[in-house]
């Protein structure tokens, strides 16, 4: 019996966020080349989408360019553009097929135009489905994202539009990425390091963290559904004790 049969369909998350980590370090043990595991690395991508639609999850973000990773090597940057495009070209038919749609956040601006071309089409030609939301934050950093939200905020208190007294959490997540999404309940990272990497600093103030020593090319929809039950045996307590919980 495999780990989905053990999911309570009734308490899963409606938002889970993923760090994909460990391309590079699994294709070094491999004797390949960084940019060989992030080839692989779709189809583990591949994999965990259609796992998350499977189970019925609501949002699924994937941590997959970060705005430190413009710091890489050229040629390494160069390659992950090019299976950027590439992958979001072929895999658009999937997602469609799965009622999959496509977002984007982050600083796209940064991306080359091949890719904003390409990322804008699948967005637009996904734009109808129903399903589940795949989220991918691209050229992105929650410092990035949380600067930008303040500008924003700054920018209206100087217009007279709202006064400073009227700025609260509600009114600050108006103004990040996920603005329209719940905050994720569940944040897993692979390839065991344990930090968060400036992802979604902001929305995870109470989200679960799962680590797993999986290398992400490894990992598998079957990975994924073991994170969820592991998430569904917590207890999710914000603030309260055990027994404030237990009444609800």
């Amino acid at each position: 019996m495999g780990f989905k049969e053990h999911i309570q369909p009734d308490k899963l998350p409606q938002h889970v966020a993923i760090i994909m980590d460990g391309n590079g370090r699994w294709a070094k043990q491999k004797g390949k080349l960084r940019t060989f595991g992030h080839k692989i690395g779709v189809k583990a991508v591949r994999e965990t989408v259609e796992g998350a639609a499977e189970i019925g999850l609501k949002v699924l973000t994937l941590y997959a360019f970060s705005t430190e990773n413009w710091n890489r090597p050229q040629r390494e940057i160069n390659a992950l553009m090019n299976l950027l495009v590439d992958t979001i070209h072929q895999e658009t038919p999937r997602l469609i097929e799965n009622r999959i749609q496509l977002r984007a956040m982050g600083d796209l601006s940064q991306l080359p135009s091949n890719c904003q071309r390409q990322l804008q089409k699948s967005i637009d030609d996904t734009a109808d489905q129903s399903g589940m939301i795949l989220n991918l934050a691209l050229s992105y950093s929650a410092r990035w994202e949380i600067l930008r939200a303040v500008k924003a905020l700054a920018a209206q208190v100087q217009a007279g539009t709202i006064r400073p007294e009227d700025i609260d959490e509600a009114q600050f997540s108006k103004h990040l990425c996920t603005a329209e999404f719940p905050d994720p309940e569940l944040l897993i990272r692979t390839s065991g390091e344990q930090r968060i990497s400036n992802y979604l600093l902001w929305q995870i103030a109470y989200s679960e963290l799962y680590f797993t020593s999986c290398l992400w090319p490894d990992f598998t929809r079957e990975h994924l559904f073991e994170a969820l039950v592991a998430y569904q045996q917590r207890e999710r307590r914000f603030g309260k004790i055990s027994e404030q919980v237990a009444a609800l």
